[in-house]
């Protein structure tokens, strides 16, 4: 091989094993303003302070809205686009994305 040719694919390799790693796991502790949810595994404490269980994955979550919170009986689907950002819809309004970050801890 040519040294370019050489040079290209070691180049290419180099930018294939360096390219971001996909979010590791959904579960942990989000925020969106003043909203707040937990999920830990197949459980979540919803935004409204319910803790129900619903379908997991590593980087997905669903479960149905309980009675009292903002669309109750709705399918909320959740999936984690990486470690800073999960997008969740609501089956009552799909158009409707809203975003999620993780929660940071305050220091003092």
């Amino acid at each position: 091989m040519s040294f370019k040719i050489k040079y290209a694919f070691v180049s290419a390799l180099v930018i294939l094993i360096s390219a971001p790693a996909q979010a590791d796991q959904i579960d942990g502790e989000w925020c969106n303003g003043l909203k707040h949810l937990s999920i830990d595994g197949p459980n979540i404490v919803t935004p409204g302070g319910t803790r129900v269980t619903g379908p997991y994955d590593r980087h997905a979550f669903k479960y149905v809205a309980p009675n009292g919170e903002p669309d109750a009986g709705a399918t909320i689907s959740m999936v984690q686009q990486h470690d800073e950002l999960m997008h969740s819809t609501s089956s009552l309004k799909p158009e409707e994305i809203v975003r999620w970050t993780p929660c940071r801890q305050h220091t003092s």
